[in-house]
């Protein structure tokens, strides 16, 4: 199959195969989803990380094609997929392929803004930050390569910064066929693992990137407009993944980021240089006000855990008290209450169960004092039985267990269930 994308975006052709739910057919009508095989296309196949061209094929007799994905399931065989609008399509026909050039065009667009940003990455790291693998879509691309650590963030703007300086260069991007040596020896890149053959293409933006590619790509570095690096990340043993936008979708971004930055310079009354400063003084502020709140609560709780044991009731000569703290109070608090109201019972038989409920999860914790073990009161049994209700877990020792449950409802009645299981011991 010949294709013709490098130079046009709209082919005349003939329809050499046609298959429905993989199935070879002679024909197929409005509204079924086709594989169309034709002589020549337009249409990129998905291919070295660049998502597949999309557009229309339109028969002879009016028939259009919408096709949303091109593949290459064998070495030159490229099947076309989409859905017949109108009409009808039967093998032989004659056909012309339509590319959507505007979706062709930001493909485009990304794809050469890998090639940079590869190249940057390989100057400022070393060349040993060698593609892993990419995807170029519209407006955007990601772009993976060997590294053994996270990626800096000066180093992440160095490289921005220099991608966008060829960009505004306005440098001309050429392809030229050749043979592999000959490729090498003008330095153009080969990505590790591709299959290339005796004679190959070379992409080169200026004299500054060569790499082999079979993708399509802007005319100019300037066509691409600006790159915006979004962030990196780790995607496995020694790989990053960098995520960029391209063109508008970076103009966009960049626009929206600007105007966050002045809004947040007016809430905070801050200039934006100045902004780093103020934030960090804003949550250290907050940080301390957070430990005071920590300490308030701490005592608040404690005072009201002083007077708990004179809602204690007795079964069989045990001590049982069964609370709910307040709302809000965390796992910790929680555990805190309970051990403090156990302390209030000094050397007698008596077990605590305190549940409260923080950030709709329930935390509850049951501590038995020794006399009460010695009675064959277990923490650990009497928290299993109280939250079983609730779907709940916990775990613990004869002494002190800690639990909890997704399950809100139900809490006051399991709190009211301890009695319960303390007199069926």
């Amino acid at each position: 199959m010949l294709f013709t994308g490098y130079d046009e975006v709209i082919t005349d052709s003939t329809v050499r195969g046609l298959l429905v739910d993989g199935e070879a057919v002679q024909s197929a009508s409005q509204g079924q989803l086709v594989d169309l095989i034709l002589d020549s296309t337009p249409f990129y196949a998905e291919s070295g990380g660049q998502l597949a061209d999309a557009g229309i094929i339109t028969l002879a007799d009016g028939t259009t094609v919408r096709i949303d994905d091109v593949q290459t399931p064998l070495p030159g065989l490229v099947v076309h997929r989409g859905e017949i609008l109108t009409g009808a399509v039967e093998a032989g026909m004659a056909a012309a392929g339509s590319v959507d050039i505007e979706r062709r065009r930001a493909i485009s667009r990304a794809h050469t803004a890998t090639h940079l940003v590869h190249k940057a990455f390989r100057e400022i790291l070393g060349e040993g930050a060698t593609q892993a693998g990419s995807e170029n879509a519209p407006g955007r691309f990601r772009f993976d390569f060997a590294s053994t650590s996270a990626i800096p963030e000066s180093v992440m703007n160095d490289v921005q910064d220099r991608v966008n300086d060829v960009l505004a260069a306005d440098l001309a991007v050429t392809a030229e066929v050749m043979t592999q040596d000959h490729a090498r020896s003008i330095g153009a890149m080969a990505l590790f693992g591709e299959k290339y053959g005796e004679h190959v293409r070379v992409v080169s933006v200026g004299d500054w990137a060569r790499e082999l590619c079979g993708g399509t790509h802007a005319a100019r570095s300037s066509q691409v407009g600006v790159i915006s690096l979004l962030g990196e990340a780790s995607i496995g043993s020694g790989v990053r993944r960098v995520e960029a936008l391209v063109g508008a979708d970076a103009y966009s971004f960049l626009a929206r980021e600007h105007l966050l930055l002045q809004q947040v310079s007016r809430l905070v009354k801050a200039r934006p240089e100045e902004l780093p400063d103020r934030i960090g003084t804003i949550l250290d502020r907050m940080k301390d006000a957070e430990r005071e709140i920590a300490k308030l609560r701490a005592e608040r709780l404690k005072a009201d855990t002083a007077s708990l044991s004179d809602q204690a009731v007795d079964v069989n000569g045990v001590s049982v008290l069964a609370v709910r703290a307040p709302d809000g109070t965390s796992a910790a608090e929680v555990r805190q209450v309970a051990m403090d109201a156990r302390g209030s019972f000094q050397g007698a038989a008596a077990i605590v169960v305190v549940m409260g409920v923080s950030d709709d999860k329930v935390s509850a914790v049951a501590a038995a004092t020794p006399a009460a073990n010695e009675r064959g009161i277990s923490a650990a049994t009497i928290l299993q039985a109280v939250l079983e209700p609730m779907a709940g877990r916990g775990g613990g020792k004869a002494d002190v267990a800690q639990g909890g449950s997704g399950q809100v409802e139900g809490l006051d009645e399991a709190l009211a269930s301890v009695v319960a299981a303390v007199a069926a011991v």
